[in-house]
């Protein structure tokens, strides 16, 4: 039986940053971890680039934060964005920030921020082993340790769950803190997926692959007047239904059934209604003897036509030149407030993050240990945190895993 002063439990972001932390301060850490290489999950983040974080202040991060933000903002300030990107420079990763104020390794290889972290928890203090963790050792109320399912039981009076979500399983996230955490008596709340594709009523296996850039789209909910979200930027067709960074962030907003949304795509969102007429007329005109349906190349997709042109409920086959006005209102309509329902969100296992986890209620915000079991801490997807994308879920992972290595 060994003994350490904590064991971390999980080394992806949230459990490397915690276990290094922890070291630098003299403490004596075993990291456990069921895969033989740590901080896998990074590199499928960001299409295999990783962004790892979001260059903007405290205050604006947590606008961005979609369940509890209020729990997060003392982790934020204590460790911001900047800090992450000064840690991982130290680490010998140039950094870059793009779009969105989104940042990522010059190199723009994910690699390079799991060798940082690898880096990390090289530390003297830190022992490394391979094993998952299946139980907490709790003795007359008291946190002792932890039990791996070949057996092997470790010590320690600190005990850190680091271990992610249910997200991409192959990489470890198949939710195991979350039954660890029951354990110590800790609510688990609903989990479903975040970040994630939306599977639609309709079929638009035709359109699947088709990118769309500069588009807006728009989530709205059946109890409320104002849209729940709405954003331009980028979005794809799939098989199922509708992916891209625009619906992954609409995914964050959606916690209630599907069938109470309903999204809309604006193709032409740089141009007002009356712009947008006086462009399609000025098409017909060079198109007057063209099928309505052929006459408009100039301003759709070619696989779209014929979905915004259902949509309009304008026959294909009329001339252009019969096209009346108010057709024309129809037409717009439907390319300004483009009807997709959603069926429903795609599989957990696709996600880019859990959304739920273990109630923050039951966290301290400062140390995040628990509030029932003392010596018991919590970091990273497995707490009931969330944002949107853009860099923040894994700034959110190490701002609270350097909370809790700060506090063991």
């Amino acid at each position: 039986m060994s003994e350490y002063d904590a064991i971390v439990v999980g080394a992806g972001a949230a459990g490397c940053v915690a276990a290094g932390f922890a070291a630098r301060r003299g403490r004596k850490i075993l990291l456990l971890e069921r895969n033989p290489r740590p901080a896998r999950k990074i590199l499928v983040t960001g299409k295999g680039r990783c962004n790892l974080t979001n260059d903007c202040p405290p205050e604006e991060f947590l606008r961005h934060v979609r369940s509890n933000a209020r729990f997060l903002t003392g982790a934020i300030s204590r460790f911001p964005p900047a800090a992450a990107m000064e840690l991982f420079e130290s680490l010998g990763v140039p950094l870059k920030t793009e779009r969105g104020r989104r940042v990522f390794p010059v190199s723009d290889k994910a690699m390079d921020i799991a060798d940082a972290l690898q880096r990390l928890i090289h530390e003297k203090n830190i022992t490394k082993a391979e094993g998952r963790a299946v139980s907490l050792r709790i003795e007359d109320g008291v946190l002792t340790g932890i039990r791996t399912e070949d057996g092997a039981v470790y010590s320690a009076r600190n005990v850190l769950i680091a271990s992610g979500g249910m997200t991409y399983p192959a990489t470890g996230s198949t939710g195991d803190g979350y039954d660890l955490a029951r354990q110590a008596g800790h609510t688990v709340t609903e989990l479903r997926p975040s970040l994630v594709g939306v599977l639609t009523e309709e079929d638009f296996s035709a359109l699947e692959g088709l990118s769309l850039k500069n588009v807006k789209l728009i989530l709205l909910s059946e109890d409320k007047k104002k849209p729940v979200y709405e954003e331009n930027g980028e979005m794809l067709f799939t098989r199922y239904g509708i992916s891209g960074p625009l619906v992954l962030t609409a995914s964050a907003y959606m916690s209630g059934p599907c069938p109470s949304y309903r999204m809309e795509i604006d193709w032409k969102p740089g141009l007002s209604a009356e712009e947008l007429d006086r462009r399609i007329l000025r098409d017909f005109s060079e198109r007057q003897n063209r099928d309505f349906i052929n006459a408009l190349d100039a301003l759709l997709p070619a696989t779209a036509v014929p979905f915004v042109v259902g949509q309009s409920g304008i026959p294909g086959g009329l001339k252009v030149h019969q096209i009346t006005k108010e057709q024309r209102a129809a037409l717009i309509s439907a390319m300004k407030s483009f009807r997709v329902t959603p069926r429903a969100l795609d599989r957990m296992e696709g996600a880019v993050v859990t959304a739920g986890g273990v109630s923050v209620k039951e966290i301290n915000p400062k140390t995040m240990e628990s509030k029932l079991l003392p010596g018991l801490y919590l970091a990273g997807e497995v707490l009931d945190v969330d944002a949107e994308t853009g860099g923040y879920n894994l700034q959110i992972a190490f701002a609270t895993g350097f909370c809790a290595g700060s506090a063991i």
